[in-house]
């Protein structure tokens, strides 16, 4: 991967307790630990799309997250990040399956 490409670091949870309540604890906490890190090009984070039901779809998760960091530098700061740390060390429990998806983005 070039250290000067634009990095999108997709993550997708799948959760022990997915109840609506516990789907929205885990968005709130991606919008308070995760948003605004260094050098974040974009952030979105959001539920699955249930009605979006193609067979192309895969729907085996609950809660997905979406950052672009403007480089690697960014993206490998994120991840050791305090906020970063303290987000999964609060969540973690509660996550059946994380799936990391990190590309290098085309100008």
């Amino acid at each position: 991967m070039s250290a000067q490409c634009r990095v999108a670091h997709s993550v997708y949870f799948s959760l022990n307790d997915n109840s609506e309540e516990a789907k929205e604890k885990l968005v709130a906490a991606c919008k308070t630990y995760l948003a605004g890190h260094p050098d974040t090009v974009s952030f979105a984070v959001g539920l699955l799309a249930r009605d979006l039901n193609r067979p192309v779809n895969d729907q085996d998760f609950d809660v997905s997250l979406h950052v672009v960091f403007g480089n690697r530098a960014a993206h490998d700061q994120y991840q050791t990040a305090e906020r970063h740390l303290k987000f999964i060390a609060e969540n973690k429990a509660n996550w059946k399956k994380v799936r990391v998806f990190d590309s290098c983005l085309e100008p």
